[in-house]
């Protein structure tokens, strides 16, 4: 039967296997090959230049500018919506009381996750435009046509480099609550209800049970949402190109690396492109590996 087990796992798996190496790893290898040649199109053969394009980035400001961009991102976007799913999430599953007494959601609990979940079945560009229409600088602006009715002066979201950048932020994070509220609320969903009884016996504070209960075994579940936001601060590129002004302004004020590729590969600069590309794999790569490393412990069983 062993010997009979092999040629079935590798006929089972030859098929993802190939589609896998064929579309995934081959691409990247090109990618790494591209970046090594001068290249602006199909009809010309590129030509070897080594690490002439990588020494061009480390010199482009604006790669710098880009990098420093993706790093507030790799902070804050993170950071503030895990912090806020973390809090809906606990008020939705433990935050209330049945009527039997047991700990519960508050009322509405179930309303509430089809409404916060409500942004991830908009296309990403959607909700660029739909925040256009938001930070709109005039009185057809949401929020400027009801500060200029009030007479006050308009607030210039994306004109003002200094406001530009939060203002995306704050989009990117209001798209992608909704979903780790439902993310964290399974998984507190799947936390022994005896735990949290037991905890209010003694004592404890919704605060403490948050911290000393929920938090602890909720961390591998935080640990994934962690990385998956921090992909997608590296990322940000159809926001950024849409709702931004002028590829990444205003003056570079909003740009980030995917769009700086995108930008490159719009003047047919494939090779320097490539290079952009071959730098953003690697430190998403790095961030990954770091954060599973850094926040790597035994499970806790209960």
């Amino acid at each position: 039967m062993r010997h009979g087990r092999y040629p079935f796992i590798v006929g089972f798996l030859f098929a993802p296997v190939t589609l896998y190496v064929v579309f995934v790893i081959w691409p990247y290898l090109q990618a790494f090959y591209i970046s090594m040649n001068a290249w602006r199109g199909f009809a010309v053969p590129p030509r070897w230049v080594g690490f002439d394009n990588f020494s061009r980035m480390f010199e482009d400001d604006r790669f710098w500018r880009a990098v420093w961009h993706n790093g507030l991102l790799l902070i804050t976007l993170p950071l503030i919506t895990i912090a806020i799913a973390l809090f809906f999430a606990f008020l939705l599953s433990v935050g209330g009381k049945s009527k039997r007494g047991d700990m519960a959601g508050i009322w509405g609990s179930k309303f509430y996750r089809v409404v916060f979940f409500f942004p991830q079945v908009l296309a990403v560009p959607i909700i660029a435009v739909l925040f256009q229409t938001v930070y709109r600088p005039n009185e057809s602006g949401l929020i400027n046509g009801i500060l200029m009715k009030l007479g006050l002066d308009p607030i210039l979201f994306m004109i003002e480099p200094s406001l530009a950048l939060p203002s995306i932020i704050a989009v990117l994070i209001w798209q992608a609550v909704g979903f780790y509220v439902v993310l964290f609320s399974a998984g507190m969903g799947s936390i022994p209800k005896d735990l949290y009884e037991a905890a209010e016996l003694d004592g404890a504070s919704r605060t403490r049970m948050f911290f000393n209960v929920t938090l602890p075994l909720l961390r591998d579940t935080v640990q994934v949402a962690w990385v998956y936001l921090g992909i997608a601060a590296f990322d940000a590129f159809a926001i950024v190109n849409v709702l931004a002004i002028a590829d990444g302004g205003p003056d570079g004020a909003t740009t980030v690396l995917a769009l700086e590729i995108y930008r490159a590969y719009g003047k047919n600069d494939f090779g320097y492109a490539s290079a952009l590309g071959v730098a953003l794999f690697f430190l998403t790569i790095t961030f990954a590996a770091l954060t599973l490393r850094v926040t790597r412990r035994e499970a806790i069983e209960y």
